[in-house]
């Protein structure tokens, strides 16, 4: 079954944790006990409603204040998929959170208040979005009940939004528009009574209908190896395979591939998922790849098509989103995390931060914690990338520090 994996973001009492507490409830994925729980606690709130909220916000402080502070994962599914749902905080002080729930998944959810509109924050969470290049948005519009369900308040928000969208560089990416009311379940898995005015999808059925050419890239095929498969048992004495995860684009039986860092040749033979053999695997899969001459591979080695071969070098210019309390200043070393290579590095220099809400850049010296700025970084030997725009998996990074060994901060090379 096909996994979706979804990031929400939101401001404070946007309704991030009522509309996922209500996708749960809707999909019939909370147990007895967990909807008994938000019946009672509902209750003794004194609400006239159920508090969806409860089900998705896992810490005592998240449940006393109201807030999203950690990200939450959440998993449910329906007769069509499985859904893995980050639940992101949308405080400017958690950006590193929400980077870090964005950063896996193929769409994500934008909420904002029908009473308030597009604000600040709004710029925050869609910039973070086409940073990391997520290729289906939602514009949830929540808290239409609040609003007498008005079209016109409805049309307003969305010519905000994009307006705000004019201003992405990442034209590929598709944005929809959904009015809804998260606490009576409006426009969640089921259509509004009170907007017959919207004829569009709602949110489960806009996630039910995507296919995956509308959320994963489409760029250069990379296959970094994990391990290497030797069986050596009677039945398979001489098989070698190199297992990994497919990213990018398909390659097929046939193809003509080279191994890096070695430039070895070869070609592929056959490919494994599990006990079957296909002529094609598509960018998402995890297979185990034979070639057609006995080379040396080994894990960390990447394997490519002989005709898309990667940059090779040791200075990378990036975009850096910081997340630790020691500043990221220029000297200061740190392992580069890059695939399954993890590689000494020099932070060259800090550029500038980038502001988030779109209002440009300012030069400085060093980043902060969740500050997002441009770092150009000298490594102790080349590393075979691609520009995070043509290759995701390939053009991504973490920065990890050599003495605590904790991720300061991740990057996303230009």
């Amino acid at each position: 079954m096909e996994v979706l994996k979804i990031a929400t973001a939101g401001s404070v009492d946007d309704g991030k944790s009522t509309l996922i507490g209500r996708l749960l409830y809707d999909t019939k994925s909370l147990t007895t006990d967990k909807i008994e729980a938000i019946e009672k606690s509902s209750k003794q709130k004194g609400y006239d409603y159920l508090d969806f909220s409860l089900a998705t916000d896992g810490l005592v402080a998240e449940r006393e204040q109201g807030i999203t502070i950690d990200v939450a994962h959440i998993y449910f599914s329906t007769a069509k998929k499985s859904y893995i749902i980050a639940d992101t905080p949308g405080h400017v002080e958690y950006t590193r959170n929400m980077v870090t729930g964005a950063s896996t998944s193929q769409v994500s959810i934008i909420l904002i208040d029908a009473r308030k509109g597009v604000i600040e924050q709004t710029y925050r969470h869609f910039f973070i979005n086409n940073l990391l290049r997520v290729k289906d948005v939602i514009v949830a519009i929540n808290k239409m009940d609040l609003v007498d369900y008005s079209e016109e308040v409805f049309n307003k928000i969305k010519t905000d939004f994009q307006a705000l969208n004019a201003k992405s560089a990442f034209k590929e990416q598709n944005v929809s528009y959904i009015p809804l009311s998260a606490i009576n379940g409006g426009n969640v898995a089921d259509k509004s009574e009170n907007m017959p005015w919207y004829t569009g999808q709602t949110v489960l059925e806009h996630l039910e209908n995507l296919e995956p050419n509308d959320i994963y890239e489409n760029g250069i095929a990379r296959f970094p190896v994990q391990t290497v498969i030797r069986p050596k048992t009677e039945e398979y004495h001489d098989f070698r395979g190199y297992a990994g995860k497919l990213y990018g684009n398909s390659i097929k039986v046939g193809d003509a591939v080279t191994v890096l860092p070695s430039l070895t040749e070869s070609k592929v033979t056959n490919i494994h998922f599990f006990d079957k053999q296909f002529d094609e695997a598509t960018a998402g899969s995890s297979i185990t790849i034979e070639l057609e001459n006995d080379i040396n591979v080994t894990r960390g080695d990447m394997i490519v098509k002989s005709t898309e071969l990667p940059k090779v070098e040791k200075d990378i210019t990036t975009t850096v989103c910081w997340m630790d309390s020691k500043k990221l200043v220029a000297g200061a070393k740190y392992f580069v995390q890059h695939n399954t290579n993890r590689v000494l590095a020099k932070i060259d220099s800090v550029k500038n931060v980038i502001a988030t809400d779109y209002s440009g850049k300012t030069p400085a010296s060093q980043l902060t914690i969740n500050e997002i700025g441009e770092v150009s970084i000298k490594l102790s030997k080349a590393i075979y990338f691609d520009a995070y725009t043509d290759n995701k998996s390939n053009g991504a990074f973490i920065l990890i520090d050599a003495a605590t060994n904790t991720t300061a901060g991740v990057g996303f090379i230009k």
